[in-house]
């Protein structure tokens, strides 16, 4: 089917923020800043993400880099180079060990890093979260943006795309990844109640956040499927994978390619119509929010309704009702080929 034109809201939401042991030490941050005299041994901030060597952690240690120049402290990045959540577990022990003021972790799977946030947390460190929203025994966890939105933003625009008919398919990093299966949950909620002449044909496809197993499904899902064309992807690595398969089938007028993206990874794909459009926040600054917010904690600052952190996108915090944990910020961008050029990581 030829796909309708899309249309740029007006006003894109511009406050920028999105989707693990042996530790790939060659992909770990060097530090940054001057050590801190306050908190635990020496001060460390570390953050801890699901993989290292993907451009959307990449962009993230901008943000950790970032934020040891501007609060005068060491912090560092590290993760293990595949996403693997029982490597990240261990390399959480041993992070433990080091004493560090504070740990940002991004979990690979929220579920099997809720007993070493545990350990830490006895160990006097504080622990701030980030894409694990479910998790309670966190001192905080730091949100982009209400989930269920984001998914349902996403399923709309894709279901305009699809004018509501036909076949689609969806996406994940991994099916343990919390905040995108909660994305694919609200979308195909929102899907069956408004638009029930779509249809998908599977349970979330996994693509182990990984472009080349994301393409290699969706070239298997065409041949399997000749009447799919909507795709949504939750992973960064999903919908460049996905627009490799459209662009080699020449679908690119025939299909409508939705998701979590990275502008460096999806302009070119944007600019010929192999993906629609992608949605995000900005990992750089969502590093940064993560480790702000830690760093207030370890100070004895609580955060609260309201409270700025003074990155862009998280100045005002709401409190979850689901989780009084979670504090939300409001940092989602929608990109198309219109906008998609003034973007440079």
């Amino acid at each position: 089917m030829k796909k309708p034109s899309l249309l740029v809201p007006g006003a894109v939401l511009i406050a920028m923020l999105v989707g693990c042991g042996t530790v790939d030490q060659g992909k770990t941050a060097p530090p940054a800043g001057n050590p801190s005299s306050s908190s635990s041994a020496g001060g460390a901030y570390i953050n801890v993400v699901k993989l290292t060597g993907i451009a959307w952690f990449d962009r993230m240690n901008q943000g950790v880099k970032q934020f040891a120049t501007t609060a005068k402290v060491t912090a560092t990045q590290t993760g293990p180079s595949t996403n693997s959540p029982e490597q990240q577990v261990s390399l959480i022990q041993g992070l433990i060990a080091q004493k560090p003021a504070a740990l940002a972790i991004v979990p690979s799977d929220p579920g099997s890093v809720i007993p070493v946030i545990k350990q830490a947390r006895a160990a006097g460190i504080k622990v701030v979260t980030h894409e694990a929203p479910a998790l309670t025994d966190v001192d905080a966890d730091i949100e982009a943006f209400d989930n269920a939105t984001y998914g349902q933003t996403i399923m709309g625009d894709l279901a305009a795309c699809m004018k509501g008919s036909g076949e689609y398919v969806q996406f994940v990093g991994t099916l343990t990844a919390a905040t995108h299966m909660a994305w694919a949950t609200a979308g195909y909620e929102l899907q069956q109640q408004k638009f029930p002449g779509m249809k998908r044909v599977s349970t979330p496809v996994e693509s182990n956040n990984n472009g080349d197993q994301a393409y290699r499904k969706a070239k298997e899902l065409l041949q399997a499927h000749p009447k799919l064309t909507g795709f949504q992807g939750g992973s960064s690595e999903d919908v460049p994978g996905i627009a490799r398969a459209i662009k080699e089938a020449g679908l690119q007028n025939d299909t409508c390619v939705f998701g979590t993206g990275v502008p460096s990874q999806t302009k070119a794909f944007v600019n010929d119509g192999s993906i629609d459009a992608i949605y995000l926040w900005d990992p750089q600054l969502a590093g940064e929010a993560m480790l702000s917010a830690a760093k207030l904690i370890v100070d004895g600052k609580p955060l609260a309704e309201g409270t700025n952190l003074g990155v862009k996108g998280y100045e005002k915090l709401k409190v979850s009702p689901q989780n009084p944990k979670v504090f939300l910020g409001d940092a989602q961008l929608k990109l198309t080929k219109a906008d998609v050029g003034n973007y440079d990581f």
